[in-house]
Formats: C-alpha cells, sequence, structure tokens
C-alpha cells in the first residue's frame, strides 16, 4: 500500500529474479559540491526478498547475487554506507514469538550472516522496527510494555552488533509516552554515542517527508529528541513521499523541517540540517528509475547543490542535510520493479557515492 508522506511497505511473496549486471556510468559531479556539505549517511532500506518480511533464511550466494551492488558500486567499493534491514514487528518482538517467519521475536531472515555481509564490507546495519503495516501493533506494543520493548530492542541491536531505527507511523495521537519509555529503555542499555563508534548506540526515528503529515510524532521528536544541545536520538530520515517528487518538491519538503512550523499549535521547532536525511525512491512503479541506474539524471543529482548547501532556520549551526536515504533495496513490494539484476543500482546510487565523496565506512556525524 502506499501512504501519504510515508515510505511503501506493501508484503507479500517475492517473484523471481532477473540475471546479468549493470555497468556503472562515469558520474558528474553535482554543481556546487565543492561548496556545500557531502552527505555523511547514503543508506538503504533493504526489503529482501519477500516484500520487507525476511520470513525466510537467505541463500547467501543468492543474497550476494540479488544485492551485490550495495558492497560493490563497480570498482570494489560499497554504493552505501549504511543498510537499514526492514521490518521487525515491534509486537512480536516484545512477545517473542516464534513461527514459521520468527525466532524469538525477530523475523528468521533478519540474522547474523546478512549483517556480517554487510559490515564486512564497512557498511553500517540498523534494522527497522515498525513500518505502515504494524502501526496498530505498535500502538498495541506501546501500551503493554515500552520498557520491555525497549529493552528487548536493545538485546536485539547487541546480540547482532547494528543500531535501531523506530518507524512508528500513527498519524493520529501517537502514544509519545509510550515511545519516549521505550527511548529511555533502549539509552538505559546503549547511551547516545556522538562518536558514532558503538553500532548499538545508533538509534532513529521516521518522520514524514515533510511536516504536514505525522505531525504530533514530528513534533515531539524535533522539540525533544533531535535537538543539538541535548540529543536522544542520533538524527531522523525525512522518508519517501507516495511517489517520486520533483526536485523542488522534495527540497520544499525537507525545507519544511528545516523552518518548522511556527503556526501550528504546538508548534513544530526548526529541526536542524544535520539532524535529518532525505528519502528518495530508487524502487517504484513499474519503470526503471534513474536514482537507481542514471546519476546523471536523478533526483540526487539534481538536489545535490541544494541538500549540500541548506542553511539553518533556527536550529543547528551547519550547512547541509544528514544525507540520502533510498527506498528500497531488493524487493520492497509484490508489484513493481526490483533492484536486483539487471536493474540494480550501481549506476545510480553507487555513481552518486562516488560523485558526493561518501565516506565509507561512515564517519562520526556532525553534531551540529
Amino acid at each position: 500500500m502506499r501512504v501519504p508522506f510515508g515510505k511503501v511497505k506493501t508484503f507479500a511473496a517475492a517473484a523471481v529474479l532477473a540475471a546479468a549486471a549493470l555497468a556503472v556510468p562515469a558520474a558528474a559531479a553535482p554543481a556546487g559540491a565543492a561548496t556545500g556539505t557531502p552527505p555523511q549517511v547514503y543508506g538503504a532500506w533493504q526489503c529482501s526478498n519477500d516484500a520487507c518480511t525476511w520470513a525466510t533464511v537467505r541463500d547467501m550466494a543468492d543474497f550476494d547475487h540479488a544485492n551485490h551492488w550495495l558492497v560493490d558500486r563497480g570498482d570494489g567499493r560499497p554504493s552505501v554506507n549504511l543498510v537499514v534491514l526492514s521490518f521487525v514487528n515491534p509486537l512480536t518482538l516484545l512477545n517473542g514469538t516464534t513461527n514459521s517467519g520468527n525466532s524469538a521475536g525477530v523475523p528468521v531472515g533478519m540474522n547474523q550472516a546478512v549483517v556480517d555481509y554487510f559490515t564486512s564490507h564497512g557498511v553500517r546495519v540498523m534494522l527497522s522496527i515498525g513500518g505502515i503495516t504494524y502501526t496498530d501493533d505498535w500502538n498495541t506494543a506501546l501500551a503493554q510494555n515500552p520498557t520491555l520493548l525497549g529493552q528487548k530492542a536493545a538485546a536485539l541491536a547487541s546480540r547482532l552488533g547494528v543500531g535501531i531505527e523506530i518507524d512508528y507511523e500513527q498519524s493520529a495521537s501517537p502514544d509519545t509516552a509510550g515511545l519516549q519509555a521505550f527511548i529511555d529503555a533502549y539509552r538505559a542499555a546503549h547511551p547516545y554515542d556522538a562518536s558514532g563508534a558503538d553500532p548499538t548506540a545508533r538509534l532513529t526515528i521516521d518522520v514524514a517527508a515533510g511536516d504536514r503529515w505525522l505531525i504530533a510524532l514530528d513534533q515531539y521528536a524535533t522539540a525533544n529528541w533531535l535537538t543539538p544541545a541535548n540529543p536522544v536520538l542520533d538524527y531522523a530520515n525525512a522518508m519517501v513521499p507516495s511517489k517520486q517528487p520533483s526536485a523542488g518538491s522534495a527540497e520544499s519538503n525537507w525545507q519544511e523541517h528545516i523552518t518548522g512550523k511556527s503556526n501550528y499549535s504546538p508548534a513544530i521547532p526548526p529541526l536542524a540540517p544535520a539532524k535529518f536525511t532525505g528519502g528518495l525512491y530508487i524502487a517504484e512503479g513499474s519503470q526503471v528509475r534513474p536514482e537507481c541506474t542514471d546519476f546523471s539524471s536523478s533526483l540526487q543529482n539534481a538536489t545535490g547543490t541544494w541538500t549540500q548547501n541548506a542553511a539553518p532556520a533556527g536550529a543547528g549551526t551547519t550547512t547541509g542535510l544528514l544525507g540520502y536515504m533510498f527506498w528500497a533495496a531488493e524487493r520492497p513490494s509484490t508489484r513493481g520493479v526490483t533492484t536486483t539484476p539487471p536493474n540494480s543500482c550501481e549506476g545510480g546510487v553507487g555513481a552518486g557515492a562516488t560523485a558526493f565523496g561518501v565516506p565509507i565506512p561512515m564517519a562520526p556525524l556532525r553534531q551540529s
């Protein structure tokens, strides 16, 4: 399904994968890149081959065939410096459910072999808890025992050596008190780490593309968890809208976060550019997107000058968004394109990593 200002998260069975590799075209440097702040986070949400359920253990040879572009842009260097395995059901995690697709509350496909596949190439790994399909389960889990849920998320992070992303897409009356208890419990186990040296300390949250959806969550997170002076979460991801935006629309959405909404009650305060990433599609609809295969024609190229030079407007001191996140690697939906060969994304995402000079492994993040 598609949700206004949210990520696409349609779940079902996988289709047959295609073959052949994609050559990497030469990348043109974005205009203005030399005077801006290059992306520090340049990552992809990763959906496995079953539309984000991760309900089967992957054959790692097949996994590499489908996802090799993530760890090799064509010259041996990864295309991204972060992958976010999506999604863990929060209620299943809280209950420690074991069934055909989960073991002790965790999808069986999200295992150490997959994590090590990426980390062995210098790519950071996080797990996303939630997604639009699991919104009601977030509500139930937070109502039942948010502290225990936070403790279980922290233990999962410790076991796999990963960070955690909060993807709680409750648009009306989100349980921010429960989410605060979840975060407090997680931070009790893994305190905020400005150095970024501890992967388990990386805790982030997803917000809408702009400030006009997930309003209450956005307001609370910006005011309480994402302030440079007292950071609780590392950063936010401004998710993709209902369809791929134009460059101008993407920039307008992201500017809303930087400026805030003073006319709302309560107001959404400004968000430091260094405290969020902007989301773009690489798999959407039936056509292969240039964001996946052709950097010169891509939105990451078209918005590169803006994202690297976006100025603070009331919060933060440094220019430039934290980076980009791409929705989504492999098979995010049972319908539409995938990022598997011959549609792998070395020529779009990978060429962008070269043009932007993305640090791999990820360097310590700007704090203000």
